[in-house]
């Protein structure tokens, strides 16, 4: 599968059958830069392309999901992707299947029917929507069949057949969230460190007033052994688990930072270890919830 050439619109349509992946796919391509509408119809496809190749580069990388809502989709489609050929543009198929057995399953898993189902059983409605793509899956690019792939291992194959090389692997990026015990955890929270363990520039009288963005109180959370010593031992840590979040396709890593207040310590710490971070490659920013607050 040869990539669209970098200034075109690369477009990719997602299709396949209802319960192999295709939202885990929609995810993936997001994260690989990817533009993505989700059902729409096949007549709107070709305006879709259109309106992107118009963008001035403001969407480079197109992915449009599509599944079956009429018998006429197959058709459709198929004249949508003969059409933008014609046209040059050249779209991608990423076709995703799996066996009946793995696809009654998970749909008995989320008691949902499946669209083509009718009065029918589940079988019926896979068998139905098997004949129905067949056509697209002969002239599909690509073909994955999940039924023995775990969604990271999904992710794993997107990821090598669309990313463009050295450029557009998701890295993984940290929100570091500094916070005050006293006004509750975080609720999005990932992983919780807490720094009360440190000494409290609160009951330094010239402290008090400052936070930790400032540099007296930086300076004397920061020169404790303790915290040095946690920092030293934790950012190794933290490495270690962001690659292991990254095997799995997970891209997003939140990790709050608590003090009592959340206006001193944990402040201190995150900026320190956001710094620490973005040494090592890892894009971190630093959020603190509870400096404002009296």
């Amino acid at each position: 599968m040869a990539s669209a050439e970098r200034g075109a619109l690369e477009t990719v349509i997602v299709t396949g059958l209802s319960g192999a992946g295709r939202s885990t796919a929609a995810k993936c391509l997001e994260d690989l830069g990817f533009f993505v509408v989700d059902n729409l119809p096949p007549e709107l496809v070709a305006t879709m392309v259109d309106l992107g190749s118009r963008s001035q580069g403001a969407v480079t990388r197109l992915a449009v999901v599509m599944d079956v809502r009429s018998r006429a989709f197959s058709t459709d489609l198929t004249g949508v992707i003969a059409e933008l050929e014609r046209r040059e543009l050249q779209p991608r198929i990423l076709f995703l299947e799996a066996n009946d057995n793995v696809l009654i399953r998970r749909f008995e898993s989320v008691r949902r029917a499946h669209p083509l189902q009718g009065d029918g059983r589940l079988s019926d409605g896979i068998t139905a929507e098997r004949s129905i793509l067949a056509p697209l899956r002969d002239i599909a690019d690509l073909v994955l069949d999940t039924s023995e792939r775990s969604v990271p291992q999904l992710r794993q194959a997107i990821e090598q057949a669309f990313a463009v090389e050295g450029l557009d692997l998701p890295e993984l990026r940290a929100t570091v969230v500094s916070f005050g015990f006293k006004y509750g955890l975080p609720a999005d929270a990932d992983l919780v460190v807490d720094v009360r363990f440190l000494p409290n520039p609160y009951w330094i009288p010239e402290l008090r007033m400052l936070t930790g963005e400032d540099p007296e109180v930086a300076d004397y959370v920061l020169t404790q052994k303790s915290a040095m010593e946690f920092l030293d031992m934790y950012v190794p840590i933290l490495q270690l688990i962001g690659a292991g979040y990254r095997r799995e396709g997970k891209h997003y890593l939140t990790l709050a930072v608590g003090c009592t207040g959340g206006k001193h310590r944990s402040v201190a710490m995150s900026r320190e270890l956001v710094r620490r971070l973005s040494s090592l490659g890892i894009r971190a920013t630093a959020v603190h919830r509870d400096l404002g607050r009296e």
